[in-house]
């Protein structure tokens, strides 16, 4: 089923991503509990008539991305902690990606170079734009607040039931010539520090995703894996979630089993290089010559 016979989906997902990340605007304050705001996001998104696409991540201060809330997470929502809430919603596999930083302090010029680096790039999305161009306005927003890009983090595209996909959307004038197709659905995302402009791989985040598919001979494993094709198909998802439905014994072995067979992917908490603040901004966007932004209110 092509793109065009999902537009109807892709809009209604980015609706609910967008009513769903103003929500979390609302209760994301200090003293707060990070699982608990993860817990409510999450079922807002159901309660709305959507699927979390992906865990809510809920990445503090230097950690640019993919923090997500564990099972028995103790994280408390600090003075001056900047909050990156990056949201996916999916309708039958149709994906909107958002993502709003909140500011619990003294950081507003820093998100503010993020979010006017996404509406710059929004500007030039069109069919035939080269993908360099759209780097380019990203970099050159940024650093003129003083900051940097991240230059190893980029938007992506999207595709059913794949969160991502080519083409990349780089921070930066990164020399990528290739244009944007019409209908392409990509999703634009500025990281912008006061570091080095780098992330590396930190931590396993208990996200994964389901790479391969083939024989596994553990029970529990194949148990495991037939709920993860059904339930998810090839959309990330946590250990949290895995644990509403199996015991902690099954899902734990299952999980290391699989990813030891290349058969699930886990994605790294991805902390700045130098330890800076990051904040982010992110919208989703059908690719025409009057571009429709799925993800506005």
């Amino acid at each position: 089923m092509s793109n065009e016979q999902n537009f109807e989906d892709y809009k209604k997902a980015g609706k609910i991503a967008a009513e769903v990340r103003e929500f979390a605007k609302k209760i994301v304050k200090v003293d707060g509990s990070l699982l608990e705001a993860t817990e409510l996001i999450e079922q807002q998104i159901i309660k709305l008539g959507g699927r979390p696409a992906f865990p809510i991540d809920m990445s503090l201060n230097n950690i640019a991305a993919h923090y997500s809330a564990t099972i028995n997470d103790k994280t408390v929502f600090k003075e001056n902690n900047l909050v990156k809430v990056d949201i996916g919603v999916h309708i039958n596999g149709a994906v909107a990606d958002t993502a709003v930083s909140i500011d619990l302090g003294n950081n507003r010029e820093l998100i503010k170079a993020a979010e006017l680096a996404l509406l710059e790039a929004l500007k030039l999305v069109k069919p035939g734009i080269k993908i360099l161009e759209i780097g380019a306005v990203i970099q050159q927003t940024i650093q003129d607040f003083g900051f940097s890009p991240i230059r190893n983090l980029s938007g992506h595209g999207l595709e059913l039931y794949k969160v991502h996909t080519k083409p990349n959307i780089p921070n930066i004038n990164n020399g990528d010539k290739n244009i944007l197709q019409e209908n392409q659905i990509i999703a634009i995302e500025p990281f912008a520090t006061n570091g080095a402009g780098l992330i590396i791989n930190g931590k396993p985040s208990e996200i994964y995703e389901l790479k391969i598919k083939k024989p596994i001979r553990n029970q529990s494993a194949r148990k495991l894996l037939s709920f993860i094709e059904q339930e998810y198909r090839t959309l990330p998802f946590n250990k949290r979630w895995l644990l509403n439905k199996f015991n902690n014994l099954d899902v734990s072995l299952g999980l290391s089993l699989l990813e030891r067979e290349g058969i699930l992917y886990q994605y790294s908490i991805l902390p700045e290089k130098n330890d800076g603040i990051v904040s982010q901004a992110e919208h989703t966007v059908i690719v025409k010559d009057d571009s429709i932004i799925t993800t506005n209110l």
